[in-house]
């Protein structure tokens, strides 16, 4: 480990935290020789044009993770690196890291899940952090202070910042934006940053610094480092915001990338342990005015039809305003979801309950209407519903949970 007299102190502190929590400490000197940069080349260029990830251990782990694999060593890398720089070319990578890319078994003559990471047994990956991860793209060169490594692969960048400098954090961010403009290669992988001054610690995804988007990390030990480092950082955390809370959403035809803040985590967590738990039938969060319960409702209802334990089901989003229903099916198309319908009208909703649709039923509250007693009875139907508080009261609630009596609901 650097000692305080080579190193910013808090990028130490960073580091040992770190290390305490699972995570092996690479040397910048060992990070550069594995990223293939040249010892004789002048200091100033041999970051230019290396590679960003640790392509021994990546390729070791996909030839692991996948025994079918048999592309040549590098194809996949070099995939990767044509990637575009920019958001579109970061929501692949993500796809990929979710283990959603393909390859072919030419054995079996037939397509396959390519696996980057283990989210079933975390204890098969490997988890690297290192230090002043130098890159050259032949224009602009950077060097981030601090980088999490997932089987080779950059996932998290942090920004240090001395406190004793006016509006430090901010000054973090800024140079986060700086890379995004001088070397978006880096933004292909990393998904996450984080910047801090040791006592606040900010955090946002690649691809969005909007201010709006940064979000502080709360913990209940206020001001100490230490808990946030270790609590933002711990592997199952980082695994969570890279398996399920980081979401793309189209506005206006433009995409955007954000990350679900720790009480729509929360919130999500509970909703899908509630829904899947035999014994409870009904549920309620309470989300105040623009605290994002819009993608709190899309990635409950994304996780719940994907949960082996639901057991293929129906998920009824249920929405009280034209606008949030288009905008609603815009974000879950997004997320390239297949099993997703359009219950435009009451006959088009009765239809896909009485066909027994499985999948994801985006509809209003008012379809409801006049709807036939046990249209379904199934139980792994699950009723996510906007505003229920004022939405269910009435006829309207009396037809919906007389139609689907054995349903779950969620408001």
């Amino acid at each position: 480990m650097p000692t305080p007299s080579e190193h910013k102190t808090i990028q130490v502190r960073i580091l040992a935290y770190a290390e305490a929590i699972g995570w092996t400490f690479v040397s910048r000197e060992e990070a550069e020789q594995r990223r293939g940069f040249d010892p004789d080349v002048p200091p100033k260029d041999r970051a230019k044009g290396r590679s960003l990830f640790f392509d021994d251990l990546l390729d070791a782990k996909v030839r692991e993770f996948n025994p079918h694999f048999a592309e040549a060593e590098g194809a996949l890398l070099g995939r990767f690196r044509h990637l575009h720089a920019d958001i579109h070319g970061n929501r692949e990578f993500v796809e990929q890291l979710r283990n959603r890319g393909k390859f072919l078994d030419h054995e079996e003559k037939r397509e396959r899940d390519l696996i980057l990471i283990d989210y079933d047994d975390p204890a098969r990956n490997v988890y690297q952090v290192t230090e002043e991860w130098a890159f050259h793209n032949g224009h602009y060169g950077t060097r981030e202070d601090v980088v999490f490594l997932i089987n080779g692969i950059p996932v998290l960048v942090i920004e240090c910042k001395n406190a004793s400098k006016d509006e430090a954090i901010a000054l973090g961010v800024d140079q986060i934006r700086r890379y995004h403009r001088e070397t978006p290669e880096l933004f292909v992988s990393q998904q996450i940053f984080t910047a801090t001054d040791a006592i606040g610690f900010c955090y946002g995804v690649s691809w969005n610094t909007v201010r709006r988007n940064i979000f502080n990390w709360k913990h209940a030990e206020v001001g100490r480092l230490e808990a946030k480092v270790k609590s933002f950082c711990a592997i199952p955390q980082l695994l969570a915001f890279l398996k399920e809370y980081i979401v793309f959403a189209e506005k206006d035809e433009e995409l955007n990338k954000y990350i679900l803040r720790q009480h729509q985590t929360g919130a999500v967590d509970a909703v899908v342990a509630r829904a899947l738990d035999s014994r409870r039938s009904r549920g309620l969060i309470w989300h105040t005015q623009g605290s994002g319960k819009t993608f709190t409702m899309i990635k409950a209802a994304e996780m719940l039809f994907r949960a082996p334990k639901a057991d293929k089901p129906t998920v009824l989003l249920m929405i009280d305003r034209n606008e949030l229903e288009d905008q609603m099916l815009k974000n879950l198309a997004a997320l390239g979801l297949g099993n997703l319908e359009h219950a435009g009208s009451i006959r088009r909703l009765n239809k896909l309950l009485k066909d027994d649709y499985r999948g994801i039923i985006v509809t209003m509250i008012h379809k409801f209407r006049d709807m036939p007693a046990d249209l379904n009875r199934r139980a792994n139907i699950y009723v996510l519903i906007d505003e229920a508080h004022r939405t269910t009261g009435g006829d309207l609630g009396n037809f919906l949970m007389a139609g689907l009596p054995n349903a779950t609901y969620i408001g």
